[in-house]
């Protein structure tokens, strides 16, 4: 069986190989500026290394999709440690969502910017009483002429004190069935009567926040897709979301760097990457990223050959926010452990290594593991939805 891609591939990998070679100086890096990652992503636009498959006229690359060229650009950048492009929820989730389903105003408005990281977004989805049952969210807009008037909280939403827009849920038919009636609008974050509250997070920083809306004035037409309908938008984004949580490609680039610092950490005098017990446990990682790495390809497969017989997908989707959060969480405490006394160091030292990133990056995804649907909440999906398992029963409350 010949496994190889052939020699039109194999130009293309020479070809990435070339411009990490000549470029990775030009990477962001810890303490850069802040405009270095702009100009990394601009960098990386022109020569179809980010963004690949957006058309030009929305700021990308305008690329045919090629599945092969988008697994040989991730292995590159992922093996070199070379930093990819610009990530996060506007260009992760909105993006792809406005391709899809926004009007033509909506994309060019804002998707080359967001693409350029000029726009950076948060999503308001999670409410005090509607986390896990987003569907019973109840921050409203009411429509007064040509604008929505927006009254209500949202909560855990993630980088909002530094957003310049927000993607919004709100229910606009009060009287409509609970899936009915949202409506999914775009706001500026500086519009008057938006009140941000800053939440610190199990990494001891403010990563996410509470929201307050009163009287808050939105133009009719920012809304995307038809009013009431929200809810589809919703669960086009959340897939988005769940992809985006679950990068392999990122993945592998930690699990290279845990390689490499299982080759430089020493235990009485021997490498960490020598001890049979620590080899092993690496090895189980390796065959877990290589997992995941194969399920992202079909399900890109079959995203590109939406008519062929590569197979439903489905439970393919479903799957990855579950397995990648807990294969980062466990991955970074792997990475403490070999760091032995030096692991347990938190906040300003030093004596930490990468920059405390471990540390950081466990308990980051400790987090994500509860955050974006629990992991309860995705085994549930998995079984009902994916399995075809029967339905968790619903305890009739007492007196109904």
């Amino acid at each position: 069986m010949d496994l190889s891609y052939g020699p039109e591939y194999d130009d293309f990998r020479a070809e990435v190989q070339s411009f990490i070679e000549n470029h990775r100086d030009r990477a962001p890096r810890p303490g850069a500026d802040k405009d270095a990652p702009k100009r990394w992503q601009k960098l990386l636009i022109e020569h179809g290394y980010t963004a690949r498959t957006i058309p030009k006229e929305y700021g990308g690359h305008g690329g045919q999709p090629d599945i092969l060229k988008g697994r040989i650009i991730a292995e590159e950048f992922a093996n070199s440690q070379t930093p990819g492009g610009l990530g996060g929820q506007g260009i992760s989730m909105l993006v792809p969502t406005l391709l899809e389903l926004g009007t033509e105003e909506q994309k060019r408005r804002f998707i080359p910017s967001t693409l350029a990281g000029d726009l950076v977004w948060c999503q308001g989805y999670s409410e005090p009483n509607a986390g896990s049952d987003l569907a019973s969210l109840r921050t409203s807009a009411v429509l007064d002429g040509d604008e929505w008037v927006i009254n209500g909280s949202k909560i855990w939403t993630s980088t909002a004190h530094l957003a310049d827009w927000m993607f919004c849920l709100v229910r606009t038919e009060p009287d409509a069935p609970k899936h009915q009636g949202i409506s999914f609008l775009l706001l500026e974050m500086n519009t008057p009567g938006i009140e941000i509250r800053p939440l610190v997070d199990m990494t001891m920083t403010p990563n996410f926040n509470e929201v307050f809306f009163t009287d808050v004035r939105v133009p009719k037409h920012q809304i995307v897709g038809n009013r009431g309908e929200g809810w589809y938008v919703a669960n086009a984004i959340l897939g988005h979301e769940r992809d985006s949580l679950g990068d392999p490609n990122a993945t592998l680039t930690r699990l290279n760097r845990l390689t490499e610092l299982m080759k430089t950490e020493t235990i009485d005098g021997h490498r960490a990457i020598d001890n049979p017990a620590h080899l092993d446990r690496l090895m189980k990682l390796q065959a877990r990223v290589q997992a995941m790495r194969f399920n992202d390809l079909r399900i890109l497969s079959s995203r590109l050959n939406p008519s062929s017989n590569a197979g439903n997908t489905k439970l393919a989707r479903m799957i990855t926010k579950l397995q990648a959060t807990e294969l980062r969480h466990e991955l970074e405490g792997f990475g403490i452990d070999i760091l032995g006394e030096a692991g347990l160091l938190y906040g300003k030292s030093d004596y930490l290594t990468d920059n405390g990133s471990w540390q950081t990056h466990y308990m980051y995804f400790l987090g994500l593991i509860i955050g974006g649907g629990t992991s309860q909440i995705q085994k549930n999906i998995i079984s009902e939805r994916g399995l075809g398992m029967p339905k968790e029963p619903k305890i009739e409350k007492a007196g109904a």
